[in-house]
């Protein structure tokens, strides 16, 4: 599974920023198997979920980003969404797309990190 994430960049605290995330080799009928999700890692720190979106759009939110930070889905363009809100410097890290398969054995695939920078 390739994902293509893009969307990362320098925002000042307060500010927001949307990461994007596409799966353009699966075909449709396929990416309704898959949860999609962001996690992100910041220097030092072990990699972390921040949202996770069922097929179904069924959104789950990380503690430190809810009300903050809204994840969407369109199936039929294969693709996710991150808008973040309210930016802080500690939202400050690399952040990944994830496509975790939903059958009786998930398998997790990743996109390259694109790093997001919150400056306060």
């Amino acid at each position: 599974v390739q994902l293509q994430a893009s969307g990362g960049g320098l925002a000042q605290a307060g500010g927001s920023l949307r990461l994007s995330c596409a799966a353009p080799r699966l075909i449709t009928s396929t990416y309704w198997q898959y949860d999609m999700g962001w996690y992100r890692q910041a220097p030092g720190k072990q990699r972390e979920l921040v949202a996770v979106i069922t097929p179904d759009r069924t959104p789950n939110y990380a503690d430190s980003v809810k009300g903050r930070f809204t994840i969407s889905r369109d199936n039929s363009r294969k693709t996710i969404w991150l808008q973040m809100n309210s930016l802080k410097p500690e939202d400050t890290a690399v952040y990944y797309c994830n496509a975790r398969s939903t059958g009786a054995t998930p398998q997790d695939y990743w996109g390259q990190g694109t790093l997001v920078t919150v400056s306060s």
